[in-house]
């Protein structure tokens, strides 16, 4: 059980650990590996509904970025710095505030210098959000982190 919420994290997926504030102030973010598939995971809570109870698109989107940079860390290898340079979102359900989010990504395409991917956030199988993005592979910026070091036991 995670200490935000009443409601268990499913079996196998880890709390995620990232550089920097924002998932601490915005999250909690868990992960799990599906085979060679990176996962993540995340618990809609009251702080994070909009005016009619349900989950904010922004928060929704901050999922899908992490999302798209975690998997091609974890799933192509890719270790380098991959910021963001194009997101693009399609709000296709609400997600109720006690729902558990799960986000899964598709490699499109990866060049020497960019990552394209496609990502689909669900609820119980039925898909909430699907989003695309690009991501800029910084060859000259290692990355400030390691998987293990991201996923906490």
């Amino acid at each position: 059980m995670d200490d935000q919420t009443s409601q268990p994290v499913p079996a196998g997926f880890r709390r995620v650990t990232i550089p920097g504030n924002f998932i601490t102030l915005n999250g909690p973010m868990y992960a799990c590996m599906e085979g060679d598939r990176f996962v993540s995971g995340f618990r809609v809570e009251p702080r994070h509904d909009n005016a009619t109870g349900v989950c904010q698109g922004g928060m929704l989107m901050t999922l899908v970025d992490m999302q798209l940079w975690l998997a091609a860390f974890a799933q192509e290898g890719i270790e380098a710095f991959l910021p963001t340079i194009n997101l693009s979102c399609d709000f296709v359900a609400p997600a109720k505030v006690g729902a558990w989010i799960e986000g899964r990504t598709s490699f499109l395409k990866t060049s020497r210098n960019y990552v394209f991917a496609d990502c689909v956030l669900s609820v119980e199988g039925a898909p909430v959000l699907r989003g695309n993005g690009m991501l800029k592979i910084l060859h000259a910026t290692e990355a400030p982190y390691e998987l293990p070091d991201l996923l906490e036991d």
